[in-house]
This record gives C-alpha cells, structure tokens and sequence, in this order.
C-alpha cells in the first residue's frame, strides 16, 4: 500500500479514493512514540494516509536539521505491525514533492487532513493548500509533531546555538550572510529573520553579536500548541498575534547583557525592520542599517533616515 503521486497524477485515483482515509500531510520529523499516538488517536475513525515528502527538509527551510521531513524507515516497523494485524483499517503511504501537495488535496476523496505543525514554511491559511481545502469543505487541523510538553521543552533545550563572534574582521557581504545564517535557528515558520551587529573597522566590520527571531517562552512552544498567526488566520504583518521576538529586539536586549555599545554600531539583518522594530532602533545609539529584503513598504527607511541613521540595501 506504498503509493508514488507521480504514478497517480494522470492516472485513476480509485486505490486511494477507496480508502476513505485520514490524510497526515507529509510531516516534519516524527519520533516513533509520536506516530504512535497520531495512529491511536485517528485509526480507529478509519484507514490512514501517510504522506512522505521526497525532499529531505520543508520546502524553503533546507538544510535545517530542525525542519528535517519524516522518513518511511522512521515508522516503517509501526505501519507493518498495523497492516498484518487483525484491524480493519490500515495505513497506505503516498510519497509526493511537497509542491504537488495542493493538487493531491483537489483530486482525492479524503475523510480528513491532518497537517503537523512545523511541516510548512509561512502560515497555512496563506498557502494554496488551504484555500484547495477549504475549496472541498475538506476537516481539517493542526497538531504538534511532539509526544508531550516536556518532550517539546527537551528538544527546545537541545537545540545548538548558533556560532560565536570571533577576532576575524568581515565584509559587508560577509556580515549580511551572518545574519541570514544565524536567521536558520529560528523555529519561527512563518519567516527567519537574523541580525549580524558589528563595528566598523575601516573597510571591514568586528561582528559583535548575532540573533534571531526566537520563539517564546521557548523554541518549540508554538510548534506544539500551535501557531498563534494560523489559529487566528493572522495577516502577514500582523504583528497582535506572533509567537517570537522579533531578531532586532533580542539583538538589543543581548546587547545589554553584554555591555556592548551601541553607538556608532551597522545593524546588518536579512529583512527590513518591521514598523515596531524601527521605532525601537529609532532611539537607539546605533548609527546605520544594511538590509537584503524589503518590508513593510519601507516604512524603517523613513523613520530611521528621520532619526539621522544611515540605511542602505545590499543584494
């Protein structure tokens, strides 16, 4: 009962439409005592559909080892136990690029669909797949890719953290890639941002500090229960319901810690401040922004050129 989309896209989705099935979206991954307790809790209502993405990380959040997907090796020995025993409902597997995903949700007959938090870059009912869904009156929710809070609260605390600064002095470019690099450690899926604080040191910069949108009260906290953005069908930029502190405002308070100066300091950060974060760098002593992406229609532009800081966009 493995089945590939790509076998099935131009061909009849009788064998799985038959199924009437529970569809679990392709996960993030799971552990085993997790999926067990997905199988408990929707098996009884039926068969089941696994879906198995064929990259290896969530689409847009490569190369995080935090955003790896669910392998079938990984529950293999759960799914065969559930398949040779005497139960009436069984669990199929259907392996598809994450891209195709909102096609699978037009086409097939699905009982329900459950999506693991943590398995999509940006917030849901922003993605296509929410509007195919909703298209077909198609249940569907959100649960968290943990066996429990303490489980979640562990794997927060083992986290890495992100490189030290050193004694190496660093280009522009160098400084603004630190940003987008430290930016990879936030468990945030609605969007990574980073922040590189250095000093200038003629041509070069002394990079003081490095931060990171992070989740609070800890890194897998919305993971878990869920984020706030997608539960109350948040806009992009609204920033009432979020579940981080934004990098500039962590950047800051990691500063005071650390009793470093920001007078005559460059903010470099993959993404233009938000409205907020710009008022707040407003009042600061730092004296010159470098970003990559727009935001906020340039809004920090204004407010920070107004407050005497240089800004300046480097691609």
């Amino acid at each position: 009962m493995n089945y590939d989309w790509n076998d099935l896209a131009f061909a009849s989705k009788k064998p799985l439409n038959e199924l009437n099935a529970t569809f679990i979206a392709a996960p993030r991954q799971l552990s085993p005592a997790r999926f067990k307790q997905l199988v408990k809790t929707y098996l009884p209502q039926g068969n089941l559909i696994l879906g198995l993405a064929k990259e290896p990380y969530v689409l847009g959040l490569e190369g995080q080892p935090w955003f790896q997907m669910l392998k079938l090796e990984d529950v293999q020995a759960i799914i065969d136990q559930i398949n040779q025993s005497s139960n009436p409902a069984k669990i199929a597997t259907l392996a598809y690029f994450q891209r195709d995903l909102p096609f699978i949700l037009e086409k097939l007959k699905l009982l329900q669909v459950v999506i693991i938090n943590g398995s999509m870059h940006h917030s849901f009912h922003l993605r296509p797949e929410y509007y195919a869904l909703t298209r077909r009156h198609i249940p569907y929710e959100h649960v968290t890719p943990f066996a429990g809070e303490q489980v979640a609260k562990a794997y927060a605390a083992g986290l890495p953290a992100p490189p030290q600064p050193n004694t190496k002095l660093l280009t522009e470019s160098e400084m603004l890639e630190a940003a987008n690099q430290v930016a990879t450690f936030s468990l945030d899926t609605a969007g990574q941002t980073g922040v590189a604080l250095g000093r200038s040191q003629g041509s070069k910069y002394r990079l003081l500090l490095t931060a990171f949108n992070r989740v609070v009260p800890y890194q897998t906290y919305a993971m878990h229960h869920g984020l706030s953005r997608e539960t109350n069908f948040s806009p992009a930029n609204d920033l009432n319901y979020y579940d981080t502190n934004h990098a500039e405002i962590e950047a800051v308070i990691a500063a005071g810690r650390q009793n470093i100066d920001l007078a005559g300091a460059t903010v470099f950060i993959n993404v233009l401040p938000c409205p907020t974060c710009a008022r707040m760098f407003s009042g600061t002593a730092i004296a010159e922004l470098v970003y990559r992406e727009d935001h906020s229609a340039g809004y920090a532009i204004t407010v920070l050129e107004a407050a005497g800081k240089s800004v300046r966009r480097l691609v």
